[in-house]
C-alpha cells in the first residue's frame, strides 16, 4: 500500500485514487487549519521552554532528508563548543516511560531507530518522546543550551525560535493536496512562514526547483560502508562489479538505491517500509552477495538480532554537503539563536 500511495502522491499515477479521496483532504485541511489558528490565538497553548528551539521537519509525508539535517546541525552547533539537546517523537518506540534518554546503546524496539541513530552519529543529548515539550525539559535539565528537534513541524505545543523545512527537490511537494489524497501534512502555504527552506538535492535541478527560488541546496552523500560484524570500512567503490542487495526501510528508499546505483553498483533492491524492524528473513538471501543499509536500518541489528546474517552486512553512511555560501546562510540562523547562550 506504501509504494502504491507513493505513485499516487509524487508520480502523479492513479489519478482517480486521489480525486477518490478529496473529500477526506477537505475535511483533514479543515482539521489543520482550526488546529493551527487555535494556537495562534491562543485557545491551545504553546509552552517555551527555557533554552532557544529550532524545528527541522517537513510538511510532507516520507523521507526528505531531515534527520541527516539535523545530524548537519548538531555537528556546526558542537563543533562551536554548544551542548545540543535533540527531541523527537521516537516513533515506533514500545516504551512505556516517556520521556527516554538515549544513547546508542539503547534498544531501537523502545525508543525507534532515528533516536538511536540520531545517539550514535552526534553524540548530543537525544531525548525521545510524544511530548516534546517533556522531552525538551529532560535535555535542559541534562544541560542543553539548545534544542534541535527533529520532525516537530507541526507539534505546535512547543515553542519554537526557529524552523527549517526540509524539501526533497525531486519530488517537490508531489501533486500539491493534503492527506490522504496527496502527502502534504499542512498547506504549501505553511512554507512562507519557516525561517529557512532547505532542498535535497540528491540528482540534477529539478523543475520544482523553480518553486523556492531562495532556497538553501543540501546534497546527501553517500561516503563508505562500516561492517555490522567487525566495523571495518571500505569505500563504496570497492563494492563495484559485483552485486549487492540493497536493503532500506526509510522514507524514500528508491533515493537509498538510486544513490547505490549512480556510484556503479549492480543494485538488487529490497524496500521496506519506513521504520520496519529488520528479521532474520529480511537479511536471508540465497547467495553470499553484500547486503548494503541505511545506518537508520543497521542500527536496529542489534548484536545477537540475527547475527549469524550480519558478518556480510554493511552500514552504508550519508553525509550531507553545501555550499559555502549555503552552509553560512544556516551558521547566520544558528548564531542568532545561540548568541544569548
Amino acid at each position: 500500500m506504501d509504494a502504491f500511495l507513493q505513485q499516487v502522491w509524487y508520480e502523479r499515477r492513479h489519478r482517480w485514487f486521489s480525486l477518490l479521496l478529496l473529500p477526506l483532504s477537505w475535511l483533514f485541511a479543515v482539521v489543520v487549519a482550526g488546529r493551527r489558528a487555535g494556537f495562534r490565538f491562543g485557545w491551545l497553548q504553546s509552552i517555551r521552554v527555557s533554552r532557544p528551539v529550532i524545528v527541522v521537519g517537513n510538511i510532507t509525508v516520507g523521507g526528505t532528508g531531515k534527520t541527516p539535517m539535523t545530524i548537519w546541525i548538531a555537528e556546526q552547533l558542537r563543533a562551536r563548543g554548544v551542548r545540543v539537546g535533540i527531541v523527537l517523537r521516537g516513533y515506533g518506540g514500545t516504551s512505556t516511560t516517556w520521556p527516554r534518554d538515549v544513547t546508542d546503546n539503547t534498544s531501537t524496539e523502545e525508543v525507534g531507530d532515528e533516536a538511536v541513530l540520531l545517539a550514535k552519529r552526534t553524540g548530543a543529548l537525544v531525548v525521545a518522546g510524544p511530548d516534546r515539550v517533556a522531552a525538551a525539559n529532560r535535555a535542559i535539565e541534562r544541560g542543553a543550551q539548545i534544542i534541535v528537534c527533529d520532525d516537530g513541524l507541526q507539534h505546535y505545543r512547543l515553542a519554537r525560535d526557529a524552523e527549517i523545512a526540509v524539501i526533497d527537490e525531486r519530488r517537490g511537494l508531489g501533486n500539491g493536496r493534503l492527506l490522504p489524497a496527496g502527502p502534504l501534512r499542512e498547506p504549501a502555504s505553511r512554507l512562507h512562514s519557516v525561517a529557512l527552506k532547505v532542498l535535497t538535492r540528491r540528482s540534477e535541478p529539478a523543475a520544482e526547483r523553480s518553486a523556492f527560488p531562495n532556497a538553501v541546496i543540501a546534497t546527501p552523500v553517500l561516503v563508505d560502508a562500516v561492517s555490522l560484524a567487525t566495523g571495518e570500512r571500505r569505500s563504496l567503490q570497492s563494492f563495484v562489479g559485483q552485486r549487492v542487495h540493497a536493503i532500506a526501510g526509510i522514507g524514500n528508499p528508491q533515493a537509498f538505491f538510486a544513490a547505490l546505483s549512480g556510484l556503479g553498483l549492480t543494485v538488487d533492491p529490497h524496500p521496506l517500509p519506513d521504520h520496519a524492524r529488520l528479521t532474520d528473513a529480511d537479511l536471508a538471501f540465497p547467495d553470499s552477495a553484500p547486503v548494503l543499509m541505511t545506518e537508520k536500518d543497521a542500527v536496529k541489528c542489534q548484536p545477537g538480532a540475527a547475527a549469524s546474517r550480519l558478518s556480510n552486512c554493511w552500514a552504508v553512511r550519508l553525509d550531507i554537503t553545501m555550499s559555502e555560501a549555503d552552509a553560512q546562510a544556516i551558521q547566520r540562523l544558528l548564531e542568532r539563536h545561540t548568541a544569548a547562550n
